[in-house]
């Protein structure tokens, strides 16, 4: 990640000095929540995105700055929303903001990201990026409702499982690097970066629910089975269903709806026995596959290679 991030340094100091720039306010409660969650030490992939994006379109300005800016706003405040909704007590190995202070000002940090955030959109003034970012915005709530209603639900499928995904990650994935060639006014690499960042998006959040029941607590900040515990069925949840014995899905389904983390162990084994996790990185490898080829248009350059590695990247995580 560091070689990535290294092609754009310079670009990506500019947006972590504007989100501190933004996050600015008189209420000091604001400050205090948005500098925790935001220094806490995040990848910043999504902003990073948009500043790959710009300069494989051929330049990054100062617009792009705010843009990246803005998606890590965006990002932030569903992250804050999300750990409410889930009564989350631990995110990168750090207690939650709801776990430090109490949902109701974490939920309403939230939405002063969010407002902040389309703020700054107004700012950059570019009436086509504001309607993608708050379609894509629109769609990620959806998405965190849907995951909501289906939580402890045993009967969800595939198809429902891959719009929860699409819908709360890879969008906004997808709308960091079709912005980016929005301000560049390269509408010839618009729709090839919006696949490249669709697909990325699901690539990613696959594997991270692979490592939802193989990931190093230390590495990932989260505990073993938080998922299951949530009542979430992932992929590796669906597939070992499929695959387990009667009994042992009976015991998968009675521990999603039960949001119970009572037979985490013999779970993880299942999941595992029956080759799920290996399952889910295919189909993982399969969206990244699909990322790559989404970048064939584009020129080659140092931007581009890094958009390529990011592919990689996000099949070989731990974190």
């Amino acid at each position: 990640m560091q070689q990535i991030r290294a092609v754009v340094a310079s670009e990506f100091d500019a947006v972590n000095d504007l989100i501190i720039e933004q996050l600015h306010s008189d209420v000091g409660l604001v400050e205090n929540i948005g500098h925790y969650i935001v220094d806490a030490g995040g990848k910043r992939l999504r902003p990073m995105l948009a500043l790959l994006s710009a300069g494989a379109c051929g330049n990054i300005s100062d617009k792009h700055i705010q843009l990246a800016a803005v998606i890590e706003f965006i990002h932030t405040a569903t992250l804050l929303h999300d750990d409410v909704v889930d009564v989350s007590t631990l995110r990168r190995g750090r207690p939650t903001a709801n776990e430090k202070w109490g949902s109701a000002p974490s939920v309403l940090v939230g939405d002063f990201l969010y407002s902040r955030a389309f703020q700054i959109l107004v700012s950059i003034g570019n009436l086509n990026l504001m309607g993608l970012l708050s379609d894509a915005t629109n769609t990620i709530a959806e998405g965190e409702v849907l995951q909501l209603v289906r939580a402890g639900d045993a009967s969800a499928n595939r198809e429902q499982y891959f719009t929860v995904i699409q819908n709360k990650t890879a969008v906004l994935f997808a709308a960091a690097c079709c912005g980016a060639a929005m301000l560049s006014e390269r509408a010839d690499y618009a729709d090839a970066l919006y696949d490249y960042g669709l697909n990325l998006g699901m690539a990613f959040q696959l594997i991270d629910d692979v490592l939802d029941y193989e990931g190093d607590p230390e590495s990932t900040g989260k505990n073993i089975g938080d998922d299951l515990n949530e009542g979430k069925v992932t992929l590796p949840l669906i597939y070992a269903m499929e695959q387990a014995s009667p009994a042992e899905a009976d015991l998968i389904r009675h521990a999603i709806t039960e949001k119970s983390m009572a037979n985490l162990t013999d779970v993880v084994r299942i999941v595992r026995d029956t080759g799920a996790l290996d399952y889910t990185r295919q189909v993982a490898r399969e969206y990244s596959g699909d990322a790559l080829t989404a970048l064939v248009p584009l020129r080659a350059s140092s931007h581009h290679q890094a958009l390529l590695d990011l592919c990689k990247l996000a099949l070989s995580r731990q974190q």
